[in-house]
């Protein structure tokens, strides 16, 4: 198989669980460096462990503006440039709306919507 991604670097998004763990592999496997991530410390750590040397953990809360700020400089000291972002985080809320928690979705519109336009703005 031809490793497609060498010499790229990647960065993704909610990348310690689900589709995002599961692009951030597959990226590796085709042979880029991949910076992984996620708010969740403890399961980015294992799964960056698992992953091997080219999984780079980066703890960064999407929800808080400043730690997004921080996240272009911490990507480019860590790996080294990037050639590919992907904005993956995401979360859902289900169930009835009459019942639903309108602080919950609050916080899922801030998700899937005002941190994916600022980490590609970042």
């Amino acid at each position: 198989m031809t490793k497609s991604l060498n010499g790229k670097i990647a960065a993704v998004t909610g990348a310690a669980s689900g589709i995002g763990l599961a692009c951030a592999r597959a990226m590796l496997e085709a042979g880029a460096k991949v910076v992984l991530i996620d708010y969740d410390r403890a399961g980015l750590a294992k799964c960056c462990e698992s992953l091997g040397p080219e999984a780079i953990p980066l703890v960064i809360d999407l929800l808080d503006s400043e730690s997004v700020a921080g996240m272009m400089p911490a990507i480019l000291e860590r790996a080294g440039g990037l050639d590919i972002f992907h904005a993956n985080a995401g979360a859902y809320v289900g169930g009835d709306v009459v019942e639903g928690d309108p602080d919950a979705w609050d916080r899922v519109l801030n998700l899937n919507v005002n941190a994916t336009f600022r980490t590609i703005q970042a």
